[in-house]
């Protein structure tokens, strides 16, 4: 029968042979696959200036502020999102690597350690990580189109409700979504994938709170970068006031918004509605109208373009609006593709599904605000050097478009044995591995890339 003692468990069910798992005393890994994520952040000097936002109050700890963002943003990436998960991997060989290490030195932070580091950051350090998660988007951009910036871009706005557990400083009850919550603004650009700011907000903020400032000091960036960039705006209806139209029309912004309902958009919209139902009726499929027209509420200072849509199919009937100035829109046609332009912002919703569910940037236990706050700068960063890295033609289809989770399950989550002589480190993988073509591809792309330049966040 099968036997289990403190060094060793034996199975049975291998006829004729005794199987026995023991634990090995030397340097094995189980995250092999960080190696050339972490050579990825070395070209691109990443962590190292993310680090250099921070100062530090405990020099006299023997832990470094890099060595301790390291550990904290490829822990995130891996899946190790807690700080409690740290104390498992003190002695973890990659870990101690990848924190600039040999497997043979010292441990790295513990949970304590990483939790007084977290909760001792300032507020003009948080400014500063904000400027840097800004300022590595617009090198993003720039990397894409071959060193310069783009002509014109998007940038989506969203506002995501991030549940709490805990008695959490600024979480609020919030009846929406009938719990008690944060509710960060996230602000990202379709094409890099880059969140280009995560702020933290208290949890009965509304969706626009904030937003107005927090999209001019992207736009601020962006047009230091390139000063005739023409920046397109889009967010759902939380979005849809004046305040951001007018932020917009000032700074020669166009948009595309959300707009919610009102009797008066109804009734304006009827006739469109009973064509919709009636096209339905006679084909069978789905009809989808849209309608434009000149359009001002009683707060607002002027007449803006509405566009309206109008659908029914097997479900039912559904009317949306958005609230957009761009120019020349004045046909149904011209309504339907703006339309269809605005439902792409779809794609950046992605980026708060990886944030949330791959990158667990839930995961805000602390009491004090500020360092939730960091922590959400911590997951946004590890977010973002993940999509940097996987944003290459010559990579796997698998990865260029795969989640958090994908990456793990086929590239970082990988065993390895560690050996360390007196001339190199050598990482052995398992022969039979069969994710070692993506493994080449991901250390290619890393080895190869030579980044835009930069400047330390100061």
């Amino acid at each position: 029968m099968p036997a289990q003692g403190d060094d060793q468990i034996e199975f049975d069910f291998v006829a004729d042979f005794p199987l026995v798992v023991q634990r090995h005393q030397g340097q094995i890994t189980s995250d092999a696959g960080l190696l050339p994520v972490r050579q990825f952040d070395q070209k691109w000097k990443f962590t190292e200036r993310l680090a250099a936002c921070l100062t530090d109050l405990l020099p006299g700890r023997g832990q470094s502020l890099l060595s301790m963002v390291r550990q904290r943003v490829f822990g995130i990436i891996a899946g190790y999102e807690d700080c409690n998960d740290h104390d498992d991997l003190r002695d973890e060989p990659v870990f101690k690597l990848i924190a600039g290490r040999l497997p043979d030195d010292k441990p790295l932070a513990s949970q304590p350690t990483l939790s007084r580091f977290e909760n001792g950051v300032l507020p003009g350090e948080l400014l500063k990580l904000v400027e840097f998660t800004i300022q590595t988007g617009v090198e993003r951009l720039v990397d894409r189109n071959k060193g310069t910036m783009p002509g014109s871009l998007t940038l989506d706005l969203d506002a995501t409700d991030d549940p709490t557990h805990g008695d959490q400083q600024l979480s609020l009850f919030h009846g929406y979504y009938d719990q008690y919550q944060y509710y960060p603004l996230i602000i990202s650009e379709p094409t890099s994938r880059h969140v280009f700011l995560a702020q933290l907000r208290h949890g009965t903020a509304h969706a626009s709170l904030g937003a107005d400032d927090d999209l001019m000091k992207v736009v601020n960036a962006l047009r230091s970068a390139r000063r005739d960039v023409a920046v397109h705006v889009r967010g759902d209806s939380g979005f849809g006031l004046p305040v951001m139209y007018d932020v917009c029309e000032q700074n020669s912004l166009t948009y595309t918004l959300g707009f919610s309902s009102n009797p008066r958009l109804k009734k304006l919209t009827e006739g469109l509605m009973a064509r919709a139902v009636e096209q339905f009726k006679q084909t069978g499929e789905k009809a989808r109208l849209f309608e434009c027209f000149q359009y001002k509420c009683d707060s607002w200072i002027c007449f803006r373009t509405v566009i309206a849509k109008a659908e029914c199919h097997a479900g039912g009937t559904n009317l949306r609006f958005v609230v957009t100035n761009l120019p020349e829109v004045k046909t149904p046609e011209d309504g339907q593709r703006i339309y269809d332009d605005y439902i792409q912002r779809g794609e950046s919703e992605h980026r708060m599904n990886e944030l949330k569910n791959g990158l667990s940037a839930g995961r805000l236990s602390c009491h004090r605000f500020m360092p939730n706050f960091f922590r959400l700068i911590l997951h946004t960063a590890s977010c973002n050097l993940l999509n940097a890295l996987r944003d290459h033609p010559d990579l796997p289809p698998l990865l260029q478009r795969g989640q958090p989770q994908t990456w793990r399950a086929s590239l970082i989550k990988v065993a390895a044995t560690i050996v360390t002589t007196t001339r190199r480190i050598v990482v052995r993988l398992a022969g039979q591995w069969p994710w070692w073509h993506l493994y080449q591809s991901v250390a290619r792309r890393a080895i190869g890339f030579t980044p835009a330049a930069f400047s330390v966040s100061s």
